[in-house]
């Protein structure tokens, strides 16, 4: 099997759809000799806020000397970007021999009468045969969709885990409120393990304390008045953390946007607390050069300067949310030109508010799913409004609007990671990075 034909296969198990449950990659674990319990474990859930929070352990561990594997979902603009150690990307050959030793056990496991794994099992499978072959210090493994039910969750214990912000989303599959998406998320805990909480509702923060008393878990709640915004620019926030118990850190700048990001930030110092206890090697000056270091794809990415341009994959309300506020306190007030796409069943009527209160003007896209609201229909819906939308058939021709335009202009792409990938390797080739 070469790259090409692991990925042909990888994507081909789609139409085996998204399933919630363990039985699948529990077999298919199995069958790997179940690698994935002999590996050390950060495990993040949460609607919003897993891959920021992840990326900034990351940084920190890799800062520390560690190797550090990361398994997140979705890619932007290489489906390597998936399994990475210490900010390198799996290689092809690597993806194409694991996949093949993947797709080997998932024959037999066909050939014993068991269902077909889903695509997000199969990666799973091979993330954790690839970080066990390469012996990796620690996997920061992102949570899919929910927690309890998630293939991730086959794992035995973790060293911590983590829940990062939530919010309704999903709602198909884990439930229609916050409090039963809490419950599902909580089933990443485990029995007299450790979980971090980042701050939020308090109804929240109580399902979440009922599943940890029920595992005998210990739970780190996290408060926004742990850490304090001392001044912010558009290439980094300086902060000081006010929780100096286990580490003593003076002002330190952390190179994601928003203050969203800050209690993602608080979040992930505490969990590093606790790694810290336990004996890891993690100093100040680790956590100050990571997080100062902390850059996230596609999440209030400024990849632009003259004319600024901003990415982000704000794709459900809480999401946008968070982009439209860090927006008017960097943008100082100014509208923006705005590309947006969006995915059917996150509620595109939701967003229009906050979309119109920061554009000048908005352009619709179709992201490159069959889930997504089509460019016109987008615009209609928000021409309902304000007349302000257009739709636009191509990421080209969004290209080609920055390029014709004022350089004063500031322009924002958002919503779908499924629009962002193909958005932000197209800015690039034309010559647009900051």
């Amino acid at each position: 099997m070469d790259y090409n034909e692991a990925i042909d296969y990888i994507h081909s198990t789609h139409k085996f759809g998204s399933k919630l449950g363990l039985e699948n990659i529990t077999k298919l674990m199995d069958l790997l000799g179940n690698p994935q319990n002999k590996l050390k474990i950060i495990h993040i859930a949460g609607t919003n806020g897993k891959g920021s929070t992840s990326n900034m352990i990351h940084d920190v561990l890799a800062s520390a000397g560690y190797k550090v594997g990361l398994f997140i979902s979705p890619f932007l603009e290489e489906f390597t970007e998936r399994i990475q150690i210490n900010g390198n990307n799996i290689n092809k050959e690597n993806l194409a021999k694991t996949t093949a030793l993947v797709k080997d056990k998932v024959n037999e496991m066909l050939d014993s009468g068991s269902n077909h794994p889903t695509e997000f099992e199969i990666v799973t499978a091979i993330g954790f045969q690839y970080f066990y072959e390469h012996n990796v210090d620690f996997v920061i493994l992102e949570v899919g969709m929910g927690g309890r039910f998630d293939s991730t969750n086959v794992i035995e214990k973790s060293i911590v885990s983590i829940i990062t912000s939530i919010s309704v989303d999903h709602v198909q599959y884990l439930g229609d409120t916050v409090e039963k998406i809490a419950f599902e998320k909580a089933g990443i805990i485990k029995e007299n393990g450790d979980v971090v909480v980042y701050p939020q509702d308090f109804r929240i923060v109580e399902v979440i304390k009922k599943q940890a008393e029920k595992k005998n878990a210990s739970i780190y709640e996290t408060s926004e008045n742990d850490i304090q915004l001392l001044n912010a620019g558009l290439f980094g926030q300086d902060l000081k953390y006010l929780k100096n118990d286990v580490f003593k850190l003076p002002t330190f700048k952390l190179g994601l946007l928003g203050e969203h990001q800050i209690y993602n930030c608080v979040t992930a110092l505490r969990a590093l607390e606790i790694l810290k206890n336990k004996g890891y090697n993690i100093t100040e000056e680790n956590i100050i050069n990571g997080l100062c270091s902390c850059k996230f794809a596609g999440r209030f990415e400024v990849i632009n300067q003259k004319p600024i341009i901003i990415l982000d994959g704000g794709h459900n309300i809480s999401g946008i949310e968070s982009f439209t506020n860090t927006i008017k306190k960097y943008m100082s007030g100014k509208k923006i030109i705005l590309f947006y796409g969006m995915l059917k069943d996150k509620n595109p009527s939701t967003v229009i508010d906050y979309l119109l209160s920061i554009s000048k003007k908005i352009y619709t896209l179709t992201p490159d799913n069959p889930r997504a609201i089509d460019a016109k229909d987008m615009s209609n819906l928000i021409n309902n409004y304000t007349n302000i939308a257009s739709p636009l058939c191509s990421v080209d021709e969004a290209i080609n609007i920055i390029k014709k335009s004022d350089s004063d202009d500031c322009f924002a792409f958002a919503g779908s990671l499924y629009m962002l990938g193909e958005v932000r390797t197209k800015l690039k080739d034309n010559g647009f990075m900051k």
